[in-house]
């Protein structure tokens, strides 16, 4: 396993994680990675989400003629 050491955390920062490590019954170290592991999880939930949603709108959307769309620009031109 990697170590990673936090310097310069703001004291009240440090109080809330050290009330949550309590409440949860967790040494500091393992809520500090809980916390991590939860907001990086739920990021890539997100994500998904929109991902998935952006793919239900894009189906939606018209398929193109890239034929039309070239003649449509040479009619303009003339």
């Amino acid at each position: 396993m990697t170590t990673i050491t936090l310097k310069n955390i703001p004291e009240d920062l440090h109080q809330r994680l050290r009330e949550s490590a309590a409440r949860h019954h967790r040494s500091l170290n393992r809520e500090i990675i809980a916390q991590l592991e939860a907001t990086l999880t739920e990021r890539n939930r997100e994500t998904d989400e929109l991902l998935a949603e952006l793919d239900a709108l894009h189906s939606k959307l018209p398929v193109v003629d890239h034929n039309l769309v070239d003649e449509l620009k040479r009619q303009g031109r003339a």
